[in-house]
């Protein structure tokens, strides 16, 4: 006894769409009035026209959608807008000024003013120090506003734009380990010139001043590259560049 195979409910679907494509060609031959023939296919196509709509997937009800990371300041700003904004580091050992390089690194400068724009530079400390090489911030986790959003945020990774910038004294540069587009948040500011990070790493900045205040920080004591007593970024104020008189 052979048993006849189940169809599925795609099976059936498609088999009624195609009764009723079927059934509309039947009409276009069949010997009846033009008026009767235009008739039946009117219906027949509005019944089609109803059975997609029923095989249309309806979205769930519990389906999660995915969260857009909120918009920052400076997203979609041109590379122009962005270098006429300095950004001013109150720190508890002083005030560190910095004009922006963001015609050879667009992005990386974007993502700096972002995170000084939105205060989550702000409470975060000087936490890695390389006697005579590097003072290194931007680690949100020391911050005293760290919580779920900021360390969204310090997950957000930004592509390397290594460029023709040599890394000397003043240039401040992103952070990142060797893995390379792996920046987030943490940048350095150089001591004395360090060639062999050129072509590798994102100089997208320039001490203006203040420079003795880095200096200042890298000479504190430290155990290995931990400063002892941590300077703190009080506030990070982003502004138009003053121009020289």
């Amino acid at each position: 006894m052979k048993v006849k195979p189940q169809m599925h409910a795609d099976e059936h679907r498609w088999k009624n769409h195609f009764n009723s494509f079927s059934s509309i060609a039947y009409i276009c031959v069949c010997p009846r009035s033009s008026a009767v023939r235009i008739a039946l296919i009117v219906c027949c196509l509005a019944l089609a026209s109803v059975a997609f709509a029923q095989d249309a997937s309806p979205k769930k009800s519990n389906e999660r959608t995915v969260a857009q990371p909120a918009r920052e300041p400076f997203d979609g700003a041109t590379a122009e807008k962005m270098s006429a904004q300095c950004v001013k580091l109150d720190t508890e050992a002083g005030i560190i000024e910095l004009e922006m390089l963001a015609e050879v690194a667009p992005e990386t400068v974007r993502n700096f003013l972002n995170l000084a724009a939105t205060g989550s530079f702000d409470t975060t400390m000087f936490s890695r120090v390389v006697k005579g090489f590097v003072v290194q911030g931007g680690n949100l986790s020391t911050g005293q506003k760290w919580n779920h959003e900021t360390a969204k945020r310090a997950a957000r990774k930004i592509p390397d734009e290594p460029s023709a910038v040599k890394h000397e004294r003043g240039i401040v540069s992103m952070a990142r380990p060797d893995e390379p587009n792996s920046a987030t948040t943490h940048f350095f500011i150089l001591i004395g010139e360090a060639a062999q990070l050129d072509g590798k790493f994102s100089a997208f900045a320039r001490v203006t001043r203040g420079m003795e205040i880095v200096d200042e920080i890298n000479k504190a004591p430290v155990e290995g590259e931990k400063p002892v007593k941590p300077v703190r970024i009080t506030r990070a104020i982003v502004g138009e560049c003053k121009k020289d008189n």
